[in-house]
């Protein structure tokens, strides 16, 4: 397993909406979205900083240390 980093085993530490935890295996935001079982029309992500739209999701790989916020939609009045 040399040389393919610190998430090759699952263990890779990331900050989700403040708090230190483990990114379970996941190595881009979608798959993160994936594993939390959110409905990705009910959720607006940032990474880094950045707000994403939906389709960048699978693009944007996952790093030790990163920042991600997930914040849900909710509609009413």
């Amino acid at each position: 397993m040399e040389g393919l980093g610190s998430g090759a085993c699952g263990r890779m530490k990331i900050s989700l909406n403040g708090e230190k935890v483990d990114a379970h295996g996941a190595s881009t935001v979608a798959e993160l979205v994936e594993r939390y079982q959110l409905t990705p029309q009910t959720v607006l992500i940032e990474h880094n900083g950045l707000a994403l739209h939906r389709h960048e999701w699978p693009q944007r790989f996952l790093a030790e240390g990163d920042k991600v916020e997930f914040v849900r939609v909710v509609a009413g009045g």
